[in-house]
């Protein structure tokens, strides 16, 4: 790393050998005696491990989860053995993992703590550059992975793998490095090779691989695998295979079918794509416009790895994957790591990240505070943490769960860490959240720490405000801290000294209420006063300097009762949600609803993973994770019902067409009995859209038996949403089990990040698994009913107005599930049957089954496989009838008209059209679709209407240039 500060080559070399050669230490925890243990880092420089341990193998912290390593006697840990003897020269800390845990230790002397520091920090320079997605690269991801066996050994794959570890180095600023990509390659092959040769003689025998690749959940045949490891067994040594021999299986075996066969359809059936190829693949299918020659000559140098395809700038299959698997291949728009969105609009126009009871590490009743978690939440994006604040001893005030055997730390603490990381990440502003229960002289003594310790973030006279009583935008509050809490009356005196303690009787807000409170942690407080909400019809015209809090329990009953005046008032002032205290055991609600409704700070327990934490993440990750998302105008301006069954009248729908190819080393599940030892898992995948109530639905694809490795589905999944700028959409990995299914992976992803064509998701803290789609949005129009499938709506049915921001189409039609994409015409005919939806798809917040495709209506069929194309056949034949099935309707005089109108109607177009003619099927007459579009223009609407809901069903037939009609 070009960093000053990063010792000369020789002195790097000596530390990593130390290193290696391990180091006996002492390890500190809890209040307990230091445990003596030997530490070390392992041969690939990607964890340190120490021993004994009860964990074995898991003993060990990568260094890619390592935040930070400090000298000295600073971490809470240390705090507690303030009495002890130990020599800071020889103490230091490492702060790792998601939940920045500390790892206290203390060497001999203070040489060896230098060299450990020393060798960590510069293990630490060399990716922190990166982003998460850019560490999961250097392991895996520049190389061939993931085959369908029924490829194997193309001409493409001639390019052998010294060729790749030759590869010249290119350093381009924010762009890949391939020498250190496929170094990391090289690294991961060895390791594994190492583990997987069990009796250490440097060959792996025909057994250990099979073993090998039941670890990695591979199921090919036994035969197969015969045959590709006798094709790599070359050297003399037969029947073992060296190390270079297993890097040539392992290629044999890697070999990605999807897009091998992408590569194919787009360059003319060539073994590579050149540059006019790579043109047309960008803006045909990944939608990129104004794709330059320069561009791809850019992405051949620098995925490319085989020499001679280099000379000739073409991109074979493995530089092709190499590009795909690389972060331009991911499906999240990387316009959104970084902050996006107009910043300079008021607070209440923007969610804000929140964090409930900031200080807790576990449950809300016997739990340790830590003042490491203000550390973790505020490098986590969180722009709101809460503190909780009590009389302690020596005057000194503290932070703890009131009422409850939690640990207490010191309220100083507290704040001298928000200090150091409220703004390490980012800019924008900081709000503490302060629950004061302090008597007076220690509530002065708050003041004084957050006046000494922070300084001028907490001075807010700088910020100067143009419009009256509007809240100031995060733009204008950039490095400042906002101090959320209780403030005195304008019509207090202002003479009274500092330090008298202040009564204050609330004649309208707060009757017969006594409140103390210190004036000058009251004069901190300026934008966000605490308020209570009495009526928040009334209080949504009230200034807008003030923010409540509520319970979700209360805001579940103002939403049930009042959704539209809970958004006004949401428009005007902040409104903060936070957990029941019945969640005694920190879990949290889900959020989703409380955002829907416009609320700003929905806090959760940030020390609690599970899903609700993956949807905050998921949020606030589309503005580059700055705490601050801003709320759709719809919510900030005007009448908004969330609950609506149409919340945006007028406004076109979207369709979402996702197809779900193929997954890559997908692990067993982590509960897993047996662990590497279990059965091969049979994987599923299943997408859920989680936003308005409307919206809100899940389907799954079709189980995959025994293939872990490179499962393949290609089926495609299509949904309908009223309000894309809300929705999340949830990609999760299952094991299909006789007995019910088991959690693998998942990945949430704003609908707004989503980037369309074909892309890889990648499993949440998983570096080695993903799964690859095709990803199509198109806009489209009329209404879309939930619970009865299709509405029939007259334009979207007879005009097939339909506006496409995804032109995608397939190249060939193929039998398996798909939705057609807007702009190709679906050949419709009438059907009577109505068949029953799949059980596995379901609404999520009603309880009532929908139809598959279920919000558009569009039943897909039950396909086992499917191959090829993006894009495959749609099948209307099973949409559901609107008459019923006897046939029997009571119909009034005015309907009994319209049928004879109809009929007379249809007479004269049978009569008068030489276009009519008979098709393959006796009882259907067929027309051009242009044609009883002109005829039926001259209807008056109901007489449409008539038409559609009396004497059609639309399903497709395969012929998309006619219109199949029943006129029986």
């Amino acid at each position: 790393p070009s960093c000053s500060k990063i010792p000369y080559k020789h002195e790097l070399e000596r530390c990593m050998c130390t290193m290696q050669t391990g180091t006996q230490m002492t390890k500190l925890k809890g209040k307990k005696k230091g445990l003596v243990r030997f530490f070390y880092l392992d041969e690939h420089k990607s964890c340190i491990r120490w021993r004994p341990s009860r964990k074995h193998d898991k003993a060990k912290i990568t260094i890619d989860s390592i935040h930070e390593v400090c000298e000295g006697k600073k971490s809470e840990i240390f705090q507690r053995y303030a009495d002890s003897c130990f020599d800071p020269n020889c103490c230091f800390s490492i702060y790792h993992g998601d939940h920045v845990e500390s790892l206290d230790l203390v060497s001999t002397n203070g040489d060896e703590a230098r060299t450990w520091i020393t060798g960590l920090k510069y293990l630490m320079a060399g990716i922190s550059d990166e982003d998460s997605l850019a560490k999961r690269q250097r392991k895996r991801d520049q190389y061939p992975l993931l085959c369908h066996h029924g490829n194997i050994g193309h001409p493409g794959m001639s390019c052998h793998i010294g060729c790749i570890l030759i590869h010249t180095k290119r350093n381009v600023i924010g762009h890949w490095s391939p020498c250190l990509i496929l170094n990391s390659y090289f690294t991961w092959l060895q390791q594994t090779f190492s583990e997987a040769d069990k009796n250490g003689d440097g060959n792996l025998s025909l057994g250990e691989v099979l073993q090998l690749l039941h670890k990695l959940n591979v199921n090919l045949p036994r035969q197969k695998v015969r045959e590709m490891f006798k094709k790599a067994d070359t050297d003399d040594n037969q029947g073992s295979l060296a190390f270079e021999e297993f890097c040539t299986f392992y290629k044999m075996m890697s070999t990605r079918r999807g897009l091998y066969l992408i590569m194919l359809s787009y360059s003319n059936n060539k073994e590579f794509m050149d540059l006019n190829d790579l043109v047309r693949f960008m803006e045909n299918e990944q939608k990129m416009a104004g794709v330059t020659r320069e561009y791809c000559l850019e992405i051949v140098s620098q995925f490319e790895p085989c020499s001679q395809n280099l000379q000739n700038m073409v991109l074979g299959i493995d530089g092709f994957t190499n590009y795909m698997r690389s972060p331009a291949g991911d499906i999240f728009k990387p316009d959104h790591h970084r902050v996006h969105q107009d910043m300079t609009q008021p607070l209440c126009n923007y969610f804000i990240a929140s964090s409930h009871n900031t200080y807790l590490t576990g449950d809300q009743l016997l739990s340790e505070s830590r003042v490491d978690m203000y550390a973790y939440v505020l490098q986590a994006g969180c722009r709101c943490v809460e503190v909780d604040c009590w009389d302690g001893p020596d005057g000194e005030p503290i932070v703890h769960h009131g009422y409850t055997l939690t640990s207490k730390i010191l309220f100083k603490d507290v704040i001298e860490t928000v200090n150091k990381y409220a703004f390490t990440k980012n800019q924008y502003p900081v709000i503490l959240s302060i629950e004061n229960h302090c008597t007076v002289p220690q509530q002065k003594k708050m003041a004084e720490y957050l006046l000494e310790v922070l300084q001028d973030k907490v001075d807010l006279s700088t910020v100067n405000m143009n419009e009256f009583r509007k809240l100031p935008s995060p733009e204008l509050l950039k490095g400042k801290v906002l101090v959320k809490g209780k403030k005195l009356p304008a019509n207090i005196d202002g003479d009274a000294e500092e330090g008298d303690v202040l009564r204050v009787k609330y004649q309208c807000i707060e009757k017969g209420k006594t409140m103390r409170l210190s004036r000058a942690l009251s004069d901190l407080v300026k934008y966000t006063k605490s308020v209570r909400v009495h009526d928040i019809e009334t209080q949504a015209y009230m200034t807008s300097w003030q923010v409540s809090s509520l319970n979700e329990s209360i805001v579940n009953q103002i939403m049930a009762l009042k959704p539209a005046q809970l958004v006004r008032l949401n428009q005007r002032q902040l409104l903060r949600v936070y957990p029941s205290n019945y969640r005694v055991d920190s879990s949290n609600f889900n959020p989703q609803p409380f955002w829907n409704a416009g609320c700003h700070m929905v806090a959760l327990n940030y020390q609690t993973e599970g899903r609700m934490l993956e949807l905050n993440r998921a949020k606030f990750s589309t503005n580059g994770n700055c705490g601050y998302l801003l709320k759709p105008r719809c919510m900030n301006k005007g009448f908004f019902n969330p609950t609506l069954e149409d919340p945006l009248p007028g406004q076109s729908k979207t369709q979402l067409v996702l197809k779900i190819i193929s997954g890559q080393q997908l692990p067993k599940p982590k509960d897993s009995m047996l662990g590497d030892r279990g059965e091969i898992i049979d994987p599923f995948v299943e997408v859920e859209i989680i936003g308005l109530p409307i919206d809100c639905c899940k389907q799954q694809t079709r189980v995959v038996d025994d293939n872990g490795f490179n499962p393949m589905w290609e089926e495609s999944l299509v949904f309908t949403l009223h309000m894309t700028q809300i929705a999340l959409v949830r990609f999760q990995v299952w094991d299909h089990d006789p007995i019910g299914q088991n959690f693998i992976g998942q990945r949430t992803i704003a609908f707004v990040s989503m980037m369309p064509g074909y892309r890889h998701v990648y499993l949440e803290g998983m570096e080695e698994a993903s799964i690859f789609v095709h990803v199509a949005v198109n806009d489209i129009t009329g209404k879309v009913g939930l619970s009865t499938g299709l509405s029939f709506a007259l334009p979207a049915l007879l005009s097939l107005k339909t506006k496409a921001r995804s032109r995608s189409v397939p190249r060939k039609q193929h039998t398996s599930p798909i939705t057609p994409v807007v702009n190709r015409r679906a050949a419709v005919h009438w059907q009577p049957q109505t068949p029953s939806p799949p059980p596995q798809n379901h609404c999520r917040y009603g309880h009532q089954p929908i139809p598959m495709a279920m919000a558009n209506g569009l039943y897909l069929s039950d396909s086992d496989s499917s191959s090829g194309g993006s894009i495959d056949s749609l099948r209307l034949e099973l949409l559901p009838s609107r008459v019923p099935v006897s046939g029997q309707r009571e119909v009034g005089t005015l309907q009994r008209e319209m049928n004879a109108l109809f009929d007379q109607k249809m007479k004269e177009l049978r009569c008068k059209s030489p276009l009519f003619f008979y098709g393959k099927c006796d009882s259907y007459n067929t027309i051009s679709y242009s044609v009883i579009i002109s005829q039926l223009e001259s209807m008056a609407v109901v007489k449409m209407y008539c038409f559609l809901s009396h004497k059609v069903r639309v399903p497709v037939c395969s012929d998309h240039r006619h219109y199949k009609v029943n006129v029986d």
